[in-house]
């Protein structure tokens, strides 16, 4: 019993040791809009001058965003720039919080101790404590990406918790709580770190993500069993071409609908995610050879990717 009791505090006391590291440079987001609509989530001061790192989707299409620091403090933040297709965005702020720079995500282990700050239904600089249930999971974003390499954790994450950080016991920001499975217990995700790292960079460098396109719409498409023998295909889906874009990259490319997109690159693509992790900023307007499969042969094409204005 004693044993037990002694285990008990020191799991406390590693929580609270971390929570005095990290919770002063959490923060409560708030956003209105001139259309009537407010929203609410959490937020990471990660830089002495004032950047915040939350998820894209608390401040997407705010007119007015606020933030509650963990002294009561209540200042205007300003949008840098968001990249929907990960779910996260930064802000500025004047600056003068207390702040937690980001750590490693790399090394992570599920039944690591996982602990989630933030304002779930407004109530500001809520704790909850689990552990990493695991790792490399994949949730759509609201552009219809792909968000990998997911952290998974059973520590409580609710409404208003996004954009919180995930941390662990020893007091390393780990993760950005993106979003809970709605009617499930204790099942919750986060952005890894190292993901949101990247796209800070590119943020605060160009102030948002830049991807590429090659204007066309499709999904994805089983391969015939013989005839993806027969071909020596690297896959056995590939990307079923829908519509092209007129005027655009594919069009110019010769890709008609019904082609089927196997390869871009010389990067087997047996779908659209295939696909999209290849679209990055390293090939606008580099001449890509782009493999598809039209009726029962092979045509080999090069395609210009265009950046992607959307993006």
């Amino acid at each position: 019993m004693a044993d037990d009791l002694s285990l008990l505090d020191a799991y406390s006391g590693a929580v609270m040791a971390a929570v005095d590291l990290v919770g002063p440079a959490v923060v409560d987001v708030r956003v209105s809009s001139s259309r009537g609509t407010g929203g609410a989530g959490s937020g990471l001061v990660f830089t002495s001058d004032g950047f915040v790192l939350t998820n894209a989707h608390v401040v997407d299409g705010a007119d007015r965003v606020t933030v509650r620091t963990a002294t009561g403090d209540t200042v205007p933040a300003d949008v840098t720039g968001l990249d929907r297709a990960t779910d996260l965005a930064v802000l500025r702020t004047s600056g003068g919080i207390a702040w937690r720079m980001l750590g490693d995500s790399s090394a992570l282990k599920p039944g690591q101790v996982a602990i989630a700050i933030g304002a779930p239904f407004g109530f500001d600089h809520t704790v909850t404590a689990g552990v990493i249930s695991a790792l490399g999971r994949s949730l759509r974003s609201r552009t219809g990406r792909l968000i990998e390499h997911l952290i998974q954790t059973d520590a409580a994450i609710n409404p208003g918790n996004s954009g919180g950080p995930l941390v662990t016991s020893r007091g390393e920001v780990v993760g950005v709580n993106t979003a809970a499975i709605l009617g499930g217990q204790g099942i919750g995700f986060a952005i890894p770190v190292n993901t949101a790292r990247h796209v800070v960079s590119a943020i605060l460098r160009d102030g948002r993500v830049r991807r590429s396109v090659i204007g066309v719409s499709g999904h994805d498409v089983p391969l015939a069993r013989r005839l993806a023998r027969a071909l020596a295909l690297p896959v056995s889906r590939g990307v079923g071409i829908v519509d092209v874009m007129g005027g655009g990259p594919a069009e110019i490319a010769g890709a008609q609908p019904r082609d089927v997109i196997v390869s871009l690159g010389e990067t087997p693509v047996g779908g659209i995610d295939d696909l999209h992790r290849v679209l990055t900023d390293q090939v606008i307007g580099l001449p890509q050879p782009m493999t598809v499969v039209r009726g029962v042969e092979t045509r080999r094409l090069v395609v210009i990717p265009r950046e992607d204005a959307l993006a």
